[in-house]
């Protein structure tokens, strides 16, 4: 059984990375450039969890999953931060977070426990998970 991810990062190298690692594992990946675009076709794609980059473009990381939060029919899904802000923890309403840079396995291992054992219940949308990080610093350059 696979789920659907939602990956959601303004970088497309990064978006293709996440990408091609989930789908090797059985997920099926769709992908947005931003917070924007995310909110946009969240109804349509229906994910079973959000990954989202926290610097975007027209509506970053942590607004989109406020706003997710805020909508009854998203509420339910888990959503992690995959950014190189590493000064960040989990924050209200966000399940997870990862580093970038990040190891392939950890990446599979976090939307695997997000879709299949201990995400956030309907009951407690915004219950956080431990965070998954390696503490590691990173610079993304955008082009």
């Amino acid at each position: 059984m696979s789920g659907r991810v939602l990956v959601v990062d303004d970088n497309k190298v990064i978006r293709q990375l996440i990408r091609v690692n989930l789908e090797l594992e059985g997920f099926e990946v769709m992908t947005a450039a931003d917070g924007a675009e995310c909110l946009d076709v969240v109804h349509h794609v229906r994910p079973d969890v959000i990954t989202l980059d926290v610097v975007m473009p027209r509506l970053d990381g942590l607004r989109t999953a406020e706003r997710l939060r805020a909508d009854p029919r998203t509420r339910h899904i888990p959503v992690a931060i995959i950014s190189g802000c590493t000064k960040l923890g989990v924050e209200e309403g966000v399940a997870a977070f990862l580093a970038k840079p990040f190891e392939p396995v950890e990446l599979v291992r976090m939307v695997r426990r997000l879709l299949y054992g201990g995400g956030p219940r309907s009951d407690h949308p915004a219950a956080p998970l431990p965070s998954v990080t390696d503490g590691a610093e990173s610079v993304v350059r955008r082009s």
